[in-house]
């Protein structure tokens, strides 16, 4: 079958972010722009031609028409095999699995992760290396400087592939595989965790949780995993149909959109464990009765725990946390003796680390855990490491926080999201803080004395490749930090993330409420960066 040749000329938005190229449905749904992308990722990745591709996504609206042109596009441009999970679902930590057991060359992964989604929402697409995960800086700046010059794409003349029929078609000359979106990841699921003791934690009748799947894309995983294999009781997953616009939800784990979940834990009668997962499936939210997980503290937590699982039963060669992210992690990397890496924001920054063996653990404070089994941050994975814990210690999950605040001391922690602000006002909130960087060192704010000012890089220590201009950061004598960073995932506006960190060793002050514990160093932010003058918000839309 010939390939067509179709003429194109570029667009001008084709900068992939932290984590691929995210616009709304409708800007994608425009003649030629999902096809210039696609075209860019084919000719710059030469491995793919005669190679295997693994295509999916996490459902949102525009997914299934978007994977039949991705195929169609695959097969002109030379990629042998295609994977394709049923119904064009792959969760984006399934899909690093998959990538990684059959040794393909790659995957396209098309998803917006927790944002909306919905004809007026968000769609996203990003391109996985043969490694399985995101691909790293170089390979992102070669697809986006092809996007800047493509004349054309290929394509071909092919009716659509059935998506939900498992089994082997031809598109042209290239096979497509419609493969189980779930069997690969729940067996590597099992291959980490002890599943016996988790079912028998669920059999004692003692024990009561939920698992959110916020109609997005780990309702699947979560019903087959925790209620056909661990015996989970029926409806212990809710949301668990995987929706087109997330039940009109949305599928961030957090605080906020996640707060179901969270009223199911509160009171005499609250459920012992909860959590949830986003759109993708890479994020995770974990609650115990009248308590909440930070991100941060997770990571320390299963680090610290980390022999108690199978997987992980010889210990950890490291650990790796986003600059933003709490330093709870590593006081736990101290204690075991092992490195704790400092990275920029975004999951491809691990990647280097983990192939080298440098790293076991790694995580985000934007609720994002993973290993090295894959190449990606894993929502559910997170979910059943905890459930491990709590099946081998015995304890509750506000009995494991206690105790582990009380061996390693507490790293009080916020996040303060302000979104859709106007982007030149970010901008120029954000040139404020650069100003007074120079003068910060050796200032007192407060009760603070700061101790250094500056705007984060990082040099790869497997690669030597450098990311500058990752953050502001602003630390204070004695460990307390202030952080201001604009988010490069959403579609509208600008997010301004500011993150703050008070570090507790005195075990009598580790039960403050947390807000009220940073109350001080919040105020201090809010004046430095003149945020109500510049932004025009009196407070954050989203505290975690």
């Amino acid at each position: 079958m010939e390939a067509n040749i179709v003429t194109t000329t570029p667009f001008n938005d084709q900068k992939p972010g932290t984590s691929g190229l995210r616009k709304k449905v409708r800007t994608f749904q425009q003649p030629h722009y999902l096809e210039n992308f696609v075209q860019a990722i084919f000719d710059t990745q030469d491995g793919l031609v005669g190679g295997t591709l693994v295509v999916g996504g996490d459902g949102r609206y525009y997914n299934r028409e978007a994977i039949q042109i991705i195929l169609r596009m695959a097969a002109a441009n030379g990629v042998a095999t295609a994977l394709v999970g049923q119904g064009g679902i792959l969760s984006t930590p399934a899909a690093s699995c998959i990538i990684r057991k059959y040794r393909t060359q790659g995957g396209i992964i098309l998803s917006a992760s927790h944002n909306p989604g919905g004809p007026d929402e968000d769609f996203g697409i990003k391109f996985n290396i043969g490694a399985g995960g995101p691909a790293p800086e170089s390979v992102t700046a070669a697809i986006y400087a092809r996007t800047r010059e493509i004349d054309r794409y290929l394509t071909i003349d092919a009716d659509p592939i059935d998506l939900d029929q498992i089994g082997a078609a031809t598109l042209g000359a290239m096979r497509v595989e419609v493969i189980d979106a779930v069997a690969d990841y729940a067996a590597l699921m099992e291959s980490l965790f002890d599943f016996n003791a988790i079912h028998q934690l669920f059999n004692s009748g003692a024990f009561r949780m939920c698992f959110d799947a916020m109609h997005a894309v780990t309702g699947p995983y979560a019903v087959e995993i925790l209620e056909n294999r661990l015996g989970a009781p029926p409806g212990t997953v809710i949301n668990g149909t995987s929706l087109p616009d997330f039940g009109g939800g949305h599928p961030d784990p957090n605080l906020v959109h996640a707060h179901a979940i969270v009223e199911l834990t509160q009171g005499a009668g609250g459920l012992d464990f909860a959590a949830a997962s986003d759109g993708d499936g890479d994020r995770n939210m974990i609650l115990g009765k009248g308590c909440f997980v930070t991100p941060s503290d997770s990571l320390a937590i299963l680090a610290a725990n980390a022999h108690l699982t199978p997987g992980y039963s010889q210990g950890v060669a490291g650990i790796a946390r986003s600059m933003p992210t709490s330093q709870a992690a590593d006081r736990v990397a101290e204690a075991l003796g092992v490195d704790c890496f400092e990275t920029p924001t975004g999951w491809k920054f691990f990647g280097n680390l983990l192939d080298a063996g440098r790293i076991t653990l790694c995580g985000e404070e934007s609720f994002g855990t993973g290993s090295n089994h894959v190449r990606e941050k894993d929502g559910l994975w997170a979910v059943l490491f905890w459930l491990n814990l709590l099946a081998a210690r015995h304890l509750s999950v506000a009995e494991i926080l206690g105790e582990h605040w009380v061996r390693f001391g507490r790293n009080y922690y916020t996040r303060h999201d302000y979104e859709g602000v106007d982007s030149a006002a970010a901008e120029g909130l954000m040139d404020h803080l650069h100003r007074l960087l120079p003068d910060l060192p050796g200032y007192q704010l407060g009760a603070y004395r700061v101790a250094y000012a500056d705007d984060f890089s990082y040099t790869d220590p497997i690669d030597g490749s450098v990311a500058t201009g990752q953050g502001l950061r602003i630390g204070m004598e004695g460990g307390s930090r202030i952080v201001f960073r604009l988010s490069g995932t959403g579609t509208a506006g600008a997010t301004l993330r500011v993150y703050i960190e008070q570090y507790e060793s005195d075990p009598a002050r580790h039960h403050e409420p947390v807000q009220e514990a940073l109350g001080p160093l919040i105020l201090i932010a809010r004046e430095l960066a003149q945020i109500e003058a510049r932004t025009g918000r009196n407070a954050p839309d989203v505290v975690t």
